[in-house]
C-alpha cells in the first residue's frame, strides 16, 4: 500500500505592516511628558529665567538703546526671549538622555520596533510643548507693557521655533550618545556653543553696533537668521525675506541634526 504524501508549501512569513512615524514620535512624546505632567511645578521653575531677562536685562536695554528702537523694544525683544528659551530647552534634551544609559531604559526603548527618528523627533518636541506653553505666558505678561501681537506671524514664529528645536535636540541627543562613558563632557560642549552662538546671533544686543568680525561670524550663525526670522513674524511681517531665510535656517539644522542623530544611535546599537 502506498502512501500518497503531499509536500508541504511554506507561506512566506507576512511582511511587518510599515510603522506609522507619527504614531512613533506621538508615543515616545507622551512617554517623555508623563514625568512633566506629574511634576507640573517644573514647568513654574522654567519660567524664572525669561521673567528673569525681561524684568532685568530687558529695562537696561530699553534705558541704553531706547532711542535706536523707540517704543518698539519689546517687539525686538520678546522674540529674542522666544528663542532662548527653546536654545536652553531643546539643547539638553541629551540630558536626560544621559540619566536613562543609568538606568537602562534607553537599551529598552532601542529594541523597541520605534522608528529611530521617532527618537529624536519624540523627544526634542516633547521639549516644545511647556516652551510653548511659556511663551504664551511671555506673551500674555508683555502685551500690556506695549507688545503687539499679531497672531498668525505669532503661530508661524512657534511653529518655526519646533523645526529648529527638532534639529537642536537632535545634536543634543547625539552629543549623549557620543559621551555616555563621560557624562560631564556633555555640559561643556553645550556650554561651549552655547553663549558663542547667542551672542553671535544678536539675541540680546544688536550687532550691527559691534565689531566687525562679529557681524561677519553672525553670517554663518544659523541661529542669527532664526532670530530675524522670529521678529519679523512677531511684527506681522510674515512675507518678509528674513522669514524666509529663517525657515531656510531652521529645515538645515533640523535635516542636519537629524542625519547626526540617527547615524549615531545606529552606531551605538551596532
Amino acid at each position: 500500500m502506498t502512501t500518497l504524501t503531499v509536500p508541504t508549501v511554506s507561506r512566506p512569513a507576512a511582511s511587518p505592516a510599515q510603522r506609522n512615524l507619527l504614531r512613533d514620535i506621538r508615543i515616545v512624546m507622551t512617554r517623555e511628558l508623563k514625568p512633566v505632567l506629574r511634576d507640573p511645578f517644573s514647568l513654574l521653575f522654567g519660567m524664572i529665567q525669561p521673567l528673569v531677562f525681561l524684568g532685568l536685562f530687558g529695562p537696561l536695554l530699553r534705558g541704553s538703546m531706547g532711542a535706536a528702537f523707540g517704543d518698539g523694544v519689546w517687539q525686538w525683544f520678546v522674540p529674542s526671549i522666544l528663542v532662548m528659551t527653546t536654545l536652553f530647552g531643546t539643547s539638553t534634551t541629551g540630558a536626560n538622555l544621559l540619566s536613562e544609559f543609568q538606568t537602562g531604559a534607553h537599551e529598552r526603548m532601542m529594541v523597541t520596533p520605534l522608528s529611530r527618528s521617532s527618537l529624536l523627533i519624540g523627544r526634542a518636541l516633547k521639549e516644545m510643548v511647556p516652551l510653548f506653553g511659556q511663551a504664551l505666558i511671555v506673551i500674555a505678561v508683555m502685551t500690556p507693557f506695549g507688545f503687539d501681537l499679531h497672531v498668525g506671524g505669532a503661530v508661524v514664529g512657534l511653529a518655526l521655533l519646533a523645526v529648529f528645536g527638532i534639529g537642536l535636540g537632535a545634536f543634543s541627543y547625539a552629543l549623549a550618545i557620543a559621551v555616555r562613558k563621560q557624562d560631564w563632557l556633555f555640559w561643556v560642549v553645550q556650554q561651549t556653543f552655547l553663549f558663542p552662538l547667542m551672542i553671535l546671533s544678536g539675541m540680546l544686543l544688536p550687532l550691527e553696533t559691534g565689531p566687525g568680525w562679529m557681524q561677519v561670524a553672525s553670517k554663518f550663525n544659523p541661529l542669527a537668521y532664526l532670530v530675524d526670522a522670529e521678529r519679523a513674524l512677531f511684527a506681522g511681517d510674515v512675507s518678509s525675506t528674513a522669514v524666509l531665510w529663517g525657515w531656510l535656517a531652521a529645515l538645515v539644522t533640523a535635516a542636519a541634526g537629524l542625519t547626526v542623530g540617527i547615524r549615531t544611535m545606529v552606531r551605538s546599537a551596532g
